[in-house]
């Protein structure tokens, strides 16, 4: 039986014009990473749908050893929703994906986005620069398992749950890893770009094995790690985790994004996170945006060629 969710939801993922994904790593931990879904939904199926590239194989490959995700519905900014719709919904499923979608499907995707992203760069040049762009999307589609929708953006108020109940169970700690659980790279540096972005969330693996995605606060941060605010209902204890980062203007006219794997530490009322990773990037304007997905599109999937990725996803054994 699919899960159905009500027309207020519905208004949220029809209409937030970024969605954070949240995926599981090998190690156990998560990665959380902002996507544009662009509206991409099934309501009778019960899916949930976003694009990603082909030439971030990585993504897919570790989706395809653990389907399960988590969607984060975090924000209304330059959505198409209703602005006064103030839920947090979080979504978790199962990812299944086609390396070789229906060209009439991304059509209709791309006709879809014209509302979110504005009318497309067409020409001689963007549409030779952009070819590889689009020609390698990957339609992921998520198969809903639970809706989480709090009647609060910071995840206050008691929530109203769809499909598979909420565990009883509490995420256990993890054991640290084996070079520490302390900061790897600059943590006062990863701590002040964080605070200074609008959006910013964790992610980790809850103890049903699907990743959960809440929005944080930074309350300070130093060489010895990242000090956060979390909602209530995030698990005490150490385990690995992602932060995610970041900001964006109308049409993508303009980003900022920083992302990280680390570890999360929870106890009591003081909550430490310690970057292990990081990455980021900052791009004024749409135009440099598209020329940098453009470049980006083109080395990842000669990359994801090169190493065998592209070969693997096509052909899983």
């Amino acid at each position: 039986m699919p899960v159905r969710w009500p027309d207020e939801v519905d208004d949220v993922i029809g209409g937030d014009m970024t969605v954070a994904v949240a995926y599981a790593t090998p190690a156990g931990g998560a990665v959380v990473s902002p996507v544009t879904p662009v509206g991409m939904r099934d309501r009778d199926s019960g899916t949930v749908s976003f694009t990603t590239s082909l030439g971030f194989g990585r993504k897919l490959e570790r989706m395809r050893a653990e389907p399960k995700v988590g969607l984060a519905y975090h924000t209304r900014q330059h959505g198409l929703g209703h602005p006064g719709n103030t839920r947090y919904v979080l979504v978790n499923g199962e990812a299944t994906f086609d390396v070789h979608p229906d060209p009439a499907q991304l059509e209709k995707i791309f006709v879809q986005s014209i509302p979110f992203m504005g009318d497309p760069r067409r020409g001689w040049f963007w549409d030779r620069w952009l070819g590889a762009y689009h020609a390698d999307r990957v339609v992921v589609t998520v198969a809903v398992t639970r809706i989480v929708a709090w009647p609060q953006l910071d995840c206050t108020g008691v929530p109203e749950v769809f499909g598979d109940p909420i565990t009883d169970d509490v995420a256990v700690p993890q054991a640290p890893p084996k070079k520490g659980t302390g900061p790897r790279v600059d943590a006062a540096k990863i701590g002040a770009r964080a605070a200074k972005l609008p959006f910013r969330l964790v992610s980790y693996i809850d103890a049903d094995g699907y990743p959960t995605v809440m929005p944080v606060i930074v309350t300070g941060a130093d060489k010895s790690g990242i000090s956060l605010r979390v909602p209530h209902c995030t698990p005490t204890g150490g385990r690995r985790a992602g932060l995610l980062a970041h900001d964006y203007r109308n049409q993508f006219d303009g980003v900022e994004l920083r992302q990280n794997t680390g570890w999360l530490d929870v106890s009591g009322t003081n909550t430490r996170y310690f970057p292990h990773t990081a990455l980021g990037f900052k791009v004024p304007n749409k135009t440099v945006l598209l020329l940098g997905n453009g470049f980006m599109a083109r080395r990842g999937l000669a990359q994801a060629k090169r190493n065998g990725r592209v070969e693997a996803l096509t052909n899983p054994q």
